[in-house]
């Protein structure tokens, strides 16, 4: 049996794909993994990987994410 722990549920504003991480441990044992689902409206895509590509996926994502310009904050109506 595999025991799954959710870690995060992000959805695109653009696009609203809905992107969950979640960590398998199986209960052999071994390393754990981590499973991204993305789901576009009735399509679902599902990987896993291990902690050393997580890792690096997630240090380009950063290295992207820091070269592109910030978005304006927006005014807060008063109420």
């Amino acid at each position: 049996m595999t025991t799954i722990t959710p870690l995060e549920k992000l959805t695109s504003p653009l696009g609203g794909q809905v992107i969950e991480l979640q960590q398998l441990d199986y209960d052999a044992g071994g390393m754990s993994l981590l499973r991204t689902r993305i789901r576009e409206k009735s399509r679902f895509t599902v990987f896993e990987i291990d902690p050393q590509t997580a890792r690096l996926w997630g240090e380009a994502l950063l290295r992207w994410a820091q070269t592109q310009p910030q978005p304006l904050p927006q005014a807060q109506d008063p109420a």
